[in-house]
């Protein structure tokens, strides 16, 4: 804010007015925390983008942080505290470690913050105020029916390898592994635990980490297990694309079928080039702005966010992509899905 009216004795008092009005206002703008698990990894970076586009149409500060690695809890709480110190409103948190980030979550909620988790849900999920994320389960179905009705009367001999995150039964993790398998018509024990089904179709389980070089790995143990394998689920694209190079190396790489879960731009254009057979996408930069939406309407008016009708977080939508399509599964192509894909 600037004066107008200054005259030349009172110009030094006219300036120390004016930075003070400045102080003011700047103490008064909303500050909002990002927290992503990394920088580098394309949907965070989405992530970020649609955060920053939000705030500034609203005219508010985004403050952004992120781990050095997938799984740095230290540094995510970090960031958390210094959020807290600086009198931000609210934090988007897209978190590392959904158990051990708890206390800190509870410190900031008591400190007056709204905190939304991104993507993945604390655990347990209302240790957070809201979640905004893939419908993460009916990702997993989606493909699950896809691959059900793309392989039609082969899918009761069906020999599946299951390529998951890590062993930690991470609610992403086992949620998109067990959708997959409800929508293939496989009978889950414990639909919010993965590797306790007996149906004898599945081959096996391994974990990628969600990297290709992981998905190249664990495909190459369970080829091992068994090199009948014709069906692979994988949690995320890169570890499709790892699978795929180590099918391609056996020269199964015609013979099986791979599912995925992202949308990113490198895992649509797997799905035109035929590596992907589908895929489910995500939507990460609509669950950054709709998250700042959130966070400056409770800074207004001290709302929170609902939740979405029959579920226990706010969904940012799913979309299959596939260039084969098959019957009562709602899909679009790649073209169309290279227009709304990310990284």
């Amino acid at each position: 804010m600037k004066f107008s009216y200054c005259i030349p004795y009172k110009k030094l008092a006219c300036l120390v007015a004016a930075g003070a009005l400045s102080s003011v206002a700047a103490a008064d703008t909303t500050i909002i925390g990002l927290i992503t698990k990394t920088n580098t990894n394309p949907f965070f970076v989405k992530m970020k983008e649609g955060a920053q586009q939000k705030a500034e149409e609203l005219g508010v500060e985004l403050r952004t942080f992120a781990g050095r690695y997938d799984g740095d809890n230290e540094a995510q709480v970090q960031a958390i505290e210094n959020l807290i110190s600086s009198g931000a409103k609210g934090i988007l948190i897209a978190p590392s470690d959904p158990s051990a980030i708890v206390p800190t979550i509870e410190k900031a909620r008591k400190a007056g913050l709204l905190v939304i988790a991104l993507d993945t849900p604390l655990s347990p999920a209302n240790a957070a105020d809201m979640t905004f994320a893939t419908d993460n389960f009916k990702a997993g179905e989606m493909i699950g029916k896809w691959a059900k009705a793309q392989m039609g009367d082969k899918a009761k001999d069906a020999k599946i390898a299951l390529l998951d995150l890590n062993t930690s039964q991470i609610t992403v993790d086992v949620a998109r592994d067990q959708g997959f398998l409800k929508g293939f018509g496989i009978d889950l024990k414990d639909a919010n635990r993965m590797g306790d089904e007996t149906d004898s179709r599945i081959v096996g389980n391994d974990v990628t980490q969600g990297s290709e070089e992981g998905g190249r790995r664990a495909m190459e143990n369970l080829l091992q297990k068994d090199p009948g394998v014709n069906l692979v689920y994988t949690i995320n694209e890169p570890a499709a694309a790892g699978a795929y190079e180590a099918l391609k190396a056996f020269g199964l790489e015609k013979d099986v079928m791979i599912v995925s879960v992202d949308g990113g731009c490198p895992g649509v254009r797997n799905v035109q080039d035929g590596v992907i057979g589908a895929t489910s996408m995500q939507f990460p930069l609509k669950m950054a702005s709709e998250g700042v939406t959130a966070i400056v309407e409770f800074a207004k008016s001290g709302s929170r966010p609902s939740a979405s009708d029959g579920l226990d977080f706010f969904d940012t939508g799913v979309q299959l992509i596939t260039d084969q399509p098959v019957k009562g599964v709602h899909s679009v192509g790649s073209k169309p899905g290279l227009a709304m894909c990310w990284g």
